[in-house]
């Protein structure tokens, strides 16, 4: 009995055992399933997040490193390197962490045509182009270029930099929701962003609960090292035998129209309004004659914000600096405005800041953040409408320009034509040559552009900047293009034409005859007044469509009169909205190309003005039409004279 009751014993205790054990061993099971269940969990989150992350253009010699955080062993990546120590500097004396860091194109007036010291870009990435924005976080970098420069942004930075195409599926804001956490911190300096741009950026920061914060002291000037110095070239006043109107009666037009608007005052911020408004011009940018400066006008005082050093007697006595009247002008520092903006915004009840127009941008988000809300008119500038009518006087110094001009490019195509066989000739060459003999023209001030001399393949790149690197030589075998403007006392010049040395293919003088044509058919054209510039871009681009084929250009923009060589309003480019009408005394460059890639490319440009031709619609508008002003003949060797009327076969041949 007891032996059985053992048994008994030890049966129960070994199957209490087991059971125990089956417990344990579940137990065991669950959570290592459990964990199991965890990690694919994570492993799929990683591999999702993965494939979402943003991708922009393969960069062939980059493949290699694709993921690797590279040493800061060249000067670029030192530089991104002090950067991101700048942004752990801020965060730890300022206790507000930037997590990253935005860098735009512009200067402080929103330009993109920059002087040397507003290269920001250029001295963080290396890339020379124009228009690109960096973007850098702890462990990425990214930089966002015009289409036209992506193989140039490709060759230039290094391979820490991702590269994207502006417009693209991945914008800005959407990389950076990618790369950081709900509640980070997104830096940019306000004085360098368009206040409408950053508004979109801090909405779309804002929907990815992202925080948009404004960093008025530039972190990439902080670790920018031997910056060259600001222009220091004293400025010139425009003669009124060029300019037509008295700086005084352009004031008064301008108070008149503040008047309108129920505005006690403007702030302007456009260095090429403020040059036409003064009837001043300047060194400060490479292609346009203007100073660096702001400028305020109310109903009774101006002021002119600028550095005395540029100052000089005859300036002086041009703005009447010595007196104490409504049309006087007060010189003050350059960045006293910051705290003048915030003094008299506590007197204007309200202030016109300009909003962006066509290619200008607008005011900056520190001239916005300057004043209280509730003061602030947003809306275009009046004085972009003034200066785009032109004076009769100014009328007359364009036309003088264009003969200069085309003076000067006959001069250089004469030398190359003549030399063309006996010397050999690079695209390079080619530009020098033009720029040289147009430099060399009586009133003379400069280019109004880059030169850019593309020929064969090259030629078939709508946007090919030329240069030593990628300078090639120019033979009898293909087409020549030539882009380029200069700048004189009388006006503005901006140019396409393009050429051959040898005998031209069927196919060349078709495409270069459509391409005139559609030129052609735009300058014939009589107009009603309230015609929309938007709605011309049909009638150049019409044949090319009939071909399937277009150019990826504006075929037309305003231009100034000894200013910038793009100036709103007017904007011929199909699709845009709020597109502007035409007045008598308004100049704009029209502009058509074709372009076979790998092989060809044909750049015809011309400067028109509009006339009025003294009949009237039945509605009482004025009909308008246009008048060439470019006298730089057409290569008569491309020309396919059955493709055109008898009327445009004279205007041309």
């Amino acid at each position: 009995m007891s032996s059985n009751n053992n048994n008994n014993i030890n049966i129960n205790s070994n199957s209490n055992g087991n059971s125990s054990w089956s417990r344990h061993s579940a137990k065991m099971s669950t959570a290592k399933w459990i964990w199991r269940l965890a990690l694919s969990i994570l492993v799929v989150l990683v591999t999702s997040a993965a494939a979402n992350e943003p991708t922009g253009y393969f960069r062939e010699v980059c493949k290699y490193r694709k993921g690797k955080l590279l040493r800061p062993v060249t000067e670029y990546r030192q530089r991104l390197h002090a950067l991101r120590e700048q942004m752990k500097i801020r965060s730890s004396l300022r206790g507000l962490e930037i997590d990253a860091y935005i860098l735009p194109p512009y200067d402080e007036h929103l330009n993109q045509e920059l002087a040397e010291n507003d290269k920001r870009v250029q001295y963080l990435t290396g890339f020379t182009g124009i228009g690109a924005f960096a973007v850098v976080t702890a462990r990425s970098a990214a930089v966002w270029v015009d289409n036209r420069y992506v193989q140039q942004a490709d060759a230039e930075i290094d391979c820490e930099w991702e590269l994207y195409r502006l417009n693209d599926t991945v914008t800005i804001t959407g990389w950076l929701s990618a790369k950081l956490y709900a509640n980070q911190r997104v830096g940019a300096d306000p004085h360098l962003v368009p206040h409408y741009l950053w508004m979109r950026w801090e909405r779309e920061l804002g929907n990815r609960l992202l925080v948009l914060s404004r960093v008025n002291n530039n972190l990439l000037d902080m670790i920018w090292v031997d910056r060259p110095p600001a222009s220091n070239f004293t400025i010139r006043v425009q003669e009124l035998q060029f300019a037509g109107d008295k700086w005084e009666f352009k004031v008064d037009q301008l108070r008149m129209k503040l008047q309108k608007f129920s505005c006690n005052a403007m702030i302007v911020t456009s260095l090429t309004e403020i040059a036409y408004l003064l009837n001043i011009r300047g060194l400060d940018l490479p292609y346009t004659p203007v100073v660096k400066s702001y400028l305020i006008v109310s109903h009774d005082e101006i002021f002119f914000y600028v550095d005395h050093s540029k100052m000089t007697q005859g300036i002086d006595f041009h703005l009447r600096t010595d007196c104490y009247n409504e049309r006087c002008v007060k010189i003050r520092e350059y960045n006293k405005v910051w705290s003048d903006l915030r003094t008299y915004a506590q007197i204007w009840k309200r202030v016109l800041v300009p909003g962006p127009c066509v290619n200008e941008e607008g005011a900056s988000e520190a001239v916005y953040t300057a004043l209280p809300s509730n003061i602030v008119y947003i809306e275009a500038s009046p004085i972009i409408f003034m200066r785009a009518q032109k004076t009769p006087e100014e009328q007359r110094g364009m036309r003088e320009a264009h003969v200069r001009d085309a003076a000067a490019i006959c001069e250089a195509m004469s030398i190359l034509e003549n030399r063309f066989f006996i010397e050999q000739w690079t695209e390079e060459k080619v530009k020098y040559e033009i720029d040289r003999s147009r430099l060399s023209q009586n009133n003379a001030r400069g280019l109004s552009k880059r030169s850019v001399v593309a020929f064969g393949e090259h030629s078939a790149l709508p946007y090919y900047i030329s240069s030593n690197v990628t300078d090639i030589e120019v033979t009898d075998q293909s087409l020549l293009v030539i882009e380029s403007g200069g700048q004189y006392y009388e006006g503005t010049t901006d140019v396409s034409r393009t050429f051959i040395f040898g005998e031209p293919t069927a196919d060349m003088k078709r495409a270069y005859t459509n391409v005139l044509a559609g030129m052609l058919e735009l300058a014939k054209l009589r107009f009603p007044s309230n015609l929309r510039a938007s709605g011309l871009d049909v009638l150049v681009r019409r044949l090319e469509w009939e071909n399937m084929v277009d150019y990826p250009q504006t075929t037309g923009s305003g231009i100034g009169a000894y200013g910038a060589v793009k100036e709103p309003p007017i904007s011929i480019a199909y699709g845009e909205e709020g597109s502007h009408r035409f007045l008598e005394g308004y100049f704009f460059s029209s502009e058509a190309g074709f372009y076979r890639p790998f092989e060809f490319g044909v750049r015809l440009k011309n400067v028109l003005e509009v006339v009025d031709t003294g009949k009237t619609h039945p509605n009482g508008m004025k009909f308008l039409e246009f008048r060439h002003v470019t006298l730089v003949p057409f290569e008569p060797k491309l020309i396919d004279p059955t493709l055109l009327n008898a009327m445009e076969v004279r205007k041309v041949v």
